[in-house]
């Protein structure tokens, strides 16, 4: 019997059919269908039923975005999938197959892929942050994913970096990627649908300074987010997700930006990349199917 995970984008849906031990059999996806909430279930049953014919499916998984109860399958708010805000996404796929079916956060995803066989497995207590246009994240707290109350846990990006000099910025607005590319735009004299990707910015900090000055403030409230995160939770280490997490660069210049602030070496956690990036949804979505089979 094989497992089969989505981890649903906003411009492509991927999928893949897995083993219980993370290996892929198929791998591949398809534009996601945002019109209609019937045309992206359609498309979801209609794979179903396409792999059903070749493999004995246990279960299906999603890795979703948005406010996702995991336990219920509601999207208070469903991320850029808008058609879906409100509805509880098993019930509408649980109409059209007989497959199993669970779902959790994409953010809580990546974090479960690190625990199922990344640069977490023996760990207990860890973070995962995920910078991208966004700040994201999980919690994984004595061996168990934290969802929070409202199932809102994890949402770094929401976090107040700078309350004082411009007015309550949060995680998202300060230390995203996107908001390091904007703050260069914004030097640069460039428009808003200019494409420059990070790498463009840290290769021109390099030869001039006042770029270098936008990427030292940058890290400095990346670093006040971690040093909150480490302060609070204690957790035995942090990784850092999302495309720029590949530049070695990243981790010394964030050692910097935390040496910085005194009370770290009290608190101080190792901080490492994600092993898992385009295949984190379905691997964190292959998790969650089985740890349901083990409640």
């Amino acid at each position: 019997m094989v497992y089969l995970c989505f981890d649903i984008g906003g411009t492509n849906i991927k999928y893949g059919v897995l083993q219980a031990d993370g290996t892929f059999l198929i791998r591949d996806q398809f534009p996601t269908r945002r019109d209609h909430a019937a045309a992206f279930i359609s498309d979801l049953q209609h794979k179903v039923i396409e792999i059903g014919e070749e493999y004995l499916i246990r279960k299906v998984g999603i890795s979703f975005p948005g406010f996702i109860d995991s336990t219920t399958g509601y999207a208070e708010f469903a991320g850029a999938i808008d058609v879906l805000h409100g509805k509880n996404i098993i019930d509408l796929l649980a109409k059209k197959v007989t497959v199993p079916i669970v779902i959790e956060n994409d953010a809580n995803c990546a974090t479960l892929a690190e625990k199922l066989i990344g640069n977490a497995t023996n760990c207990q207590n860890f973070i995962c942050m995920t910078i991208g246009t966004g700040i994201g994240g999980g919690i994984v707290v004595n061996d168990k994913l934290v969802t929070g109350h409202t199932c809102k846990a994890g949402e770094f990006g929401l976090m107040i970096v700078d309350g004082m000099k411009t007015g309550y910025k949060t995680m998202h607005e300060l230390a995203s990627t996107s908001a390091l590319i904007d703050q260069y735009k914004q030097f640069k004299g460039l428009g808003k649908d200019d494409v420059v990707e990070g790498a463009e910015v840290f290769h021109a900090a390099r030869k001039e300074q006042p770029v270098q000055d936008i990427l030292d403030q940058w890290f400095q409230y990346v670093s006040y987010g971690i040093f909150n995160i480490a302060a609070t939770l204690n957790p035995e280490k942090i990784l850092i997700g999302g495309a720029i997490s590949i530049r070695d660069d990243l981790y010394t210049k964030l050692a910097d930006a935390l040496s910085m602030i005194p009370s770290w070496r009290d608190i101080e956690v190792e901080i490492e990349p994600c092993q898992h990036h385009n295949d984190a949804g379905m691997l964190g979505a292959l998790y969650k199917c089985l740890e349901e089979e083990t409640v």
